[in-house]
């Protein structure tokens, strides 16, 4: 097929994952990316000299990428140096209550039942072992499968299997038959939140968070950006072409199929097969021109997930000793979403999460002095609606560190000299978004099921990334550049 033309827009996992499966299959790929770098929302950025990570922090389902590099006649390891964690995270609510969890299940159900009692240990373990069995009925039935329905599901796993995950339930509700003590399921009820959630209204389902977590969080050593890094210069050196630093202005549809794209320098590109790895909103917001806006019927995205309030800080830190990941919780759960969801404001107090990037799972911090964090919370996807104001801001920062202060630590915060993400940013490097990390919130149970496919409405069209199935997250979107990729093979294989 190598006569077969094929442009990638947008070099994200989902872009990089496609382009690189289509161009060992030798095709010819030329990938067009609107910034200089790869890697989409996996990204660095600086803080005076300090290079550090500002998007994903973590590598999990190792496999989905183990068979990419694989794919492409080469390991994993060869590009990049994974470190498993052993401590997931340090969790806090306040000076005196403080949590570990462990790779190790039984070592998580040891530390759960110090800090909670041996019954609440107990039923961790069924926990566990529920995430597990749902896991194992939704890998291949839904994850992995390349148009998933409800009756699909039902007719992969059976009736039973699918009753048993409890789909009209809510993770929060679910929750509550596993974690009587308030701050367990709290933490647990964070699950939704890695798809941009809320626990009170995301389905039971993802619980299996916990099961991807206790087979494995990795660490790349240099930082996460080096996963696109070292996808990017193994897609080139089969044969990839990268232009970097142009946009592009429209996608042609003619005679019914979508057949090339214009670039901001003036250039046509004509294509067999065009891969978008822009979220799905670009197409409804007509980014890409009325025309496959029209051929698409491309209609906005009904409900939002998370965005976001980050920033990057080069600081000391005194107080509460941080690992490499470290989660410290509000006191209203349930508030702090109802103001995001429900009335689209920051809450009086947030979540927070901080990265602290030059420390081990275990604490130990490899330099002097200070240190590299990523500080986020969550809010509310209005950057293109109603911008954040600069008061707003400089409250949820002094909410932030009065959170931190109270939990224990206390941070040389210095806003000046912080590299702080609003939603309005956010919505500028992902437009159309309004900030929105995660594609659609997954809430109730067609949630999941809502998401695109790989072949979009017009033939030619496929779109990856975490806006489309299966979903958000650096694995979730390499497996929809196989399915992409693998629509691309099947549909000029049949032409």
């Amino acid at each position: 097929m190598s006569e077969k033309r094929i442009v990638v827009i947008g070099a994200g996992i989902g872009g990089l994952a496609a382009a690189l499966r289509l161009a060992t299959r030798g095709l010819d790929v030329t990938l067009v990316e609107r910034t200089v770098y790869p890697g989409g929302k996996i990204r660095q950025v600086m803080v005076g000299a300090a290079a550090m990570d500002a998007g994903p922090t973590v590598v999990t389902m190792r496999p989905v990428f183990e068979e990419l590099f694989a794919y492409a006649g080469t390991s994993l390891d060869a590009h990049v140096t994974l470190r498993r964690a052993d401590i997931l995270a340090r969790h806090a609510w306040s000076e005196d209550e403080r949590l570990d969890l462990y790779a190790d299940a039984e070592c998580s159900a040891d530390a759960i039942g110090r800090f909670a009692g041996v019954k609440q240990a107990l039923l961790f373990r069924a926990f566990c072992a529920r995430a597990s069995d749902m896991y194992r009925t939704l890998e291949q039935a839904f994850i992995h499968r390349a148009n998933p329905t409800p009756l699909s599901l039902v007719l992969d796993s059976g009736l039973f299997n699918v009753a048993r995950l409890r789909p009209y339930s809510t993770l929060w509700r679910d929750l509550g038959r596993y974690f009587p003590d308030p701050r367990l399921r709290q933490l647990f009820g964070r699950y939704a939140t890695y798809v941009g959630s809320s626990p009170f209204q995301a389905p039971p389902t993802l619980g299996i968070v916990a099961h991807v977590e206790l087979a494995g969080v990795w660490m790349i050593d240099g930082g996460t950006y080096r996963l696109p890094q070292a996808l990017a210069a193994l897609a080139a050196a089969r044969g990839v072409r990268f232009r970097y630093g142009i946009d592009v202005c429209e996608i042609d549809v003619s005679r019914g199929r979508a057949r090339s794209v214009q670039l901001s320098n003036g250039e046509c590109l004509e294509a067999d097969g065009i891969v978008c790895n822009a979220d799905v909103a670009t197409l409804a917001a007509g980014l890409f021109g009325p025309n496959v806006k029209r051929a698409a019927r491309a209609t906005p995205v009904a409900s939002r997930s998370l965005s976001a309030v980050t920033w990057n800080l080069y600081t000391r830190t005194t107080g509460l000793p941080l690992v490499r990941h470290n989660v410290f919780f509000c006191r209203n759960y349930a508030a702090e979403f109802d103001a995001i969801f429900k009335r689209g404001r920051l809450p009086d107090e947030a979540t927070v999460y901080i990265c602290a990037q030059d420390r081990d799972d275990l604490g130990n911090l490899s330099v002097d002095g200070r240190e590299r964090l990523l500080c986020l919370v969550n809010a509310p996807p209005r950057g293109d609606q109603k911008p954040f104001d600069s008061v707003e801001i400089t409250t949820c920062e002094e909410n932030t560190v009065k959170l931190l202060a109270r939990c224990g630590l206390n941070l040389a915060w210095q806003p000046e000299s912080a590299v702080v993400t609003t939603p309005m940013q956010f919505n500028r490097m992902f437009p159309a978004t309004g900030g929105s990390l995660y594609g659609r919130a997954s809430h109730g149970w067609r949630g999941p099921f809502s998401r695109s496919g790989a072949r979009s409405r017009v033939p030619g069209l496929y779109l990856v990334g975490g806006s489309v199935h299966p979903g958000p997250g650096m694995p979730m979107a390499a497996i929809s550049g196989r399915l992409a990729a693998e629509a691309v093979l099947q549909d000029l294989t049949s032409v």
